[in-house]
């Protein structure tokens, strides 16, 4: 992984370092993680599912990105995301903030396309 790379994520708030230890200080194989990262469904099918008021849905696809993004350290998204977990978790749609969800979703948007940029760029 080139310095610049690590660079980009550390000053957009990733936890490298953390996340390093967790893959055994495996820079390669991190690397091909975030690669696949932008492959993820789960971002797009939230979305989708806010859109669509489908919140018990868009509860999976957060709870599931949320988990990804936790183990790549993207700290940014993992903050926002368990912000719009917390929201939808155990709620019928009648409850749900929907004001609120959207504009969680609109920082995740923010955040998720800084990294996708970051990652795409870096990538072999």
């Amino acid at each position: 992984m080139e310095e610049k790379f690590k660079n980009q994520l550390v000053e957009s708030g990733a936890d490298v370092e953390t996340t390093l230890k967790r893959f055994m200080g495996n820079e390669a194989i991190y690397q091909k993680f975030l690669g696949k990262f932008p492959d993820d469904p789960n971002y797009l099918n939230l979305g989708k599912n806010l859109e669509e008021g489908a919140f018990e849905k868009a509860y999976e696809c957060a709870h599931a990105l949320k988990g990804v993004v936790g183990n790549l350290g993207l700290t940014p998204i993992f903050e926002r995301v368990s912000t719009l977990v917390e929201e939808l978790r155990n709620k019928a749609p009648e409850d749900v903030n929907v004001e609120r969800a959207k504009e969680e979703w609109q920082e995740i948007k923010k955040v998720y396309e800084q990294f996708i940029a970051i990652i795409k760029e870096n990538m072999p």
